[in-house]
């Protein structure tokens, strides 16, 4: 299956979707100037266990850093992968 990470601005939130557009995961944000929250991220439990959540957790930190953007991890799962992966300390 080829997933793929997108920032879906109408709706707030980053999605991971797969190639026949199932929405396998998301996170939620709210976007103040250049400040990101990031305060929902879930996945479809029918996915679980498969490090999709990490997978969308890169995409969304990738494109928040391409952006510019600042980010306040909001969430318990996106708090935690930021401290498990120094690489994005800076966005903070």
């Amino acid at each position: 299956m080829n997933l793929q990470v997108r920032l879906n601005e109408g709706d707030r939130r980053y999605e991971l979707l797969s190639d026949d557009g199932e929405l396998i995961g998301l996170i939620d944000y709210r976007l103040t100037g250049s400040l990101i929250d990031l305060f929902h991220a879930e996945t479809n439990p029918a996915h679980g266990g498969k490090g999709y959540g990490s997978m969308l957790a890169q995409g969304a930190l990738d494109d928040i850093r391409a952006r510019g953007l600042t980010v306040r991890p909001g969430c318990p799962f996106i708090a935690d992968y930021l401290d498990k992966h120094p690489e994005y300390q800076d966005l903070l």
